[in-house]
């Protein structure tokens, strides 16, 4: 998360705005409606391009469209499975926030920014507002503290690593490499727009160990700094280029091995090999909160 930007728009609202001495001025977060334009960056061509976009709590769902006059939109984002998290350095703007959600269970990342500090971080606010009525919903018995964390997270490691396939005789290939609680995604390019794939990386009561180093017979890795991520099912190799990135991967893998997973995680556990080859797309939904099947997504 970029602090400086949340610092920097609560001193305006504080000072310049004097939002705290006029509660009217401040912007309505939890009206549970919003809509603007944003610069969304191209899933193909990568160009930042203005559009529209609408939040609605009583549908559930952030939705963009691609025209002005259209009336179906381009995407619909459920907020159930939303996150946003900023990433000035990746996206390379200032106000830069990536958003992801779910598209036919594959993870589905969108890059938007918008000139203005105060638009973009009232849109954050905004979407962790109808995160946060969605979870009250979802879960009555929750308290504050406990719903608060979950309206959003950022990502334990993001960097690049080498990786083999599952027989491990082809080369090592680049890839960049997303670690989003026990999902670790990986991509040709930060900013493409669905995972090639996804590791869960679970238990060790489960089954998965963490270790440094590969295994002696392995070859076509360029970086000398190996891991191994031992599953139930098979052995997933890495390689970084530098002793302190090793060492940062492996802690946060350790991390998330070390902590015992939680019963709706299981279902990840249960499937966990379908979605670890290159060329696949996720199967594997966030675990972080199972929704009871009788919830719906409109307010109550």
């Amino acid at each position: 998360m970029d602090l400086l930007l949340l610092r920097e728009q609560w001193i305006r609202a504080k000072y310049e705005r004097q939002e705290f001495i006029y509660p009217e001025k401040q912007e309505p977060y939890s009206a549970g409606y919003r809509e603007g334009f944003l610069w969304k960056r191209g899933r193909d061509n990568g160009q930042f391009l203005s559009r529209k976009f609408v939040l609605t709590e009583r549908e559930g769902a952030l939705k963009y469209f691609n025209r002005n006059d259209a009336k179906e939109p381009k995407a619909v984002m459920k907020i159930e499975h939303l996150n946003a998290t900023f990433q000035p350095a990746k996206i390379g703007h200032p106000h830069g926030l990536q958003v992801t959600y779910l598209k036919d269970n594959s993870t589905r990342n969108i890059f938007i920014y918008h000139e203005d500090g105060k638009e973009i971080v009232d849109w954050f606010n905004a979407l962790r507002a109808a995160r946060f009525h969605y979870l009250q919903v979802a879960f009555p018995g929750a308290s504050d503290a406990d719903l608060v964390p979950k309206l959003s997270r950022n990502y334990l490691k993001e960097g690049y690593m080498e990786k083999t396939g599952p027989k491990q005789t082809e080369g090592f290939r680049k890839r960049w490499f997303t670690m989003d609680d026990r999902r670790l995604m990986y991509f040709k390019d930060p900013l493409d727009a669905f995972a090639r794939g996804e590791v869960f990386i679970g238990s060790k009561e489960s089954g998965y160990t963490v270790l440094r180093g590969l295994p002696p017979s392995t070859q076509g890795h360029h970086w000398p700094h190996g891991i191994t991520i031992v599953t139930p099912d098979r052995k997933f190799l890495f390689a970084c280029e530098t002793e302190s990135d090793q060492r940062e991967w492996v802690a946060a893998f350790q991390k998330a091995v070390d902590r015992p997973m939680l019963p709706q995680e299981y279902r990840h556990f249960q499937h966990s090999s379908m979605a670890l080859t290159e060329t696949s797309r996720a199967q594997l939904r966030d675990a972080t909160w199972a929704v009871p099947p009788h919830v719906s997504l409109h307010r109550v």
